[in-house]
């Protein structure tokens, strides 16, 4: 058990540096270049006995976990990020001072929850799709490790489009390559199609991401790499939910996922 951490089961739940600190122990988020800071963001309330997951500090899943009794809130995109201006006006004095008035943590993890092994946003995906590793472990590839590449239990490019839509939820974008065997596929969940040149060149036979943008057409058109883009959020909806149950199991505290949906 991590130094700091309550007992498993715990029914009284735990003090808000009890979760920060199984958190922390588990995704290592210092081994990280990040575009913002990972960890506690909004300090609330000392002891955490409800915590809620999301995909994204929205407004929305705020009043949710408001609603819900929260006392704490895990999300993978947070309130603050490179480039911003540094004042507290508009949306984000809006998510803040609800945050304030109730008294609610806010705890962001974005690269350290795509990149865990077995609870991150690529490791929860590829269970969900049926991707294996070719190994004992999945091979990882890209900036900081980020991306992985698997087996995939479906080598023709129509049948896996047909199967992201069936298991996301929604019709992916994809370029079908040169129609070889999907049988390596690299995949990086969210904003990452700036990564499928690095996917081709370790060996992928298709790449799997959230967004595409207008030269991966062309790539996968001329290398003859398939690439599908399945939405941001559609793919980051699993690594939130993950954590908050593996957080209310090591820290006795009573965990909601709150799904609040995004087209993008």
């Amino acid at each position: 058990m991590s130094a700091g951490c309550c007992e498993d089961g715990a029914a009284a739940g735990c003090t808000l540096a009890e979760l920060v600190g199984c958190a922390e122990a588990l995704l290592e988020p210092a081994r990280f270049q990040d575009y913002g800071p990972n960890g506690l963001q909004v300090e609330g309330r000392a002891r955490v006995r409800r915590l809620v997951s999301g995909v994204t500090a929205s407004l929305a899943l705020i009043e949710a976990a408001i609603a819900e009794g929260a006392d704490a809130i895990i999300v993978h995109h947070g309130l603050f990020w490179r480039g911003q201006r540094g004042t507290v006006t508009g949306w984000l004095k809006v998510r803040l001072q609800r945050l304030l008035a109730h008294d609610v943590s806010l705890l962001a993890y974005h690269l350290p929850l795509d990149a865990h092994p077995q609870l991150g946003n690529n490791a929860q995906l590829a269970q969900r799709l049926g991707f294996t590793p070719e190994g004992d472990a999945w091979e990882r590839f890209g900036e900081q490790q980020l991306g992985f590449i698997g087996r995939c239990p479906l080598p023709e490019a129509a049948a896996l489009a047909a199967h992201l839509q069936a298991v996301l939820g929604r019709a992916p974008v994809w370029v079908p390559g040169d129609g070889r065997p999907i049988r390596r596929i690299a995949w990086c969940s969210g904003g990452a199609q700036g990564w499928f040149e690095a996917a081709i060149a370790a060996g992928a036979d298709a790449f799997l991401t959230g967004e595409i943008s207008e030269p991966q057409a062309h790539l996968a058109r001329e290398t003859g790499v398939a690439f599908f883009a399945c939405g941001h959020h559609a793919t980051e909806r699993y690594g939130a939910a993950a954590l908050g149950e593996w957080l209310a199991r090591r820290c006795g505290v009573q965990h909601r996922f709150i799904d609040i949906d995004n087209p993008a």
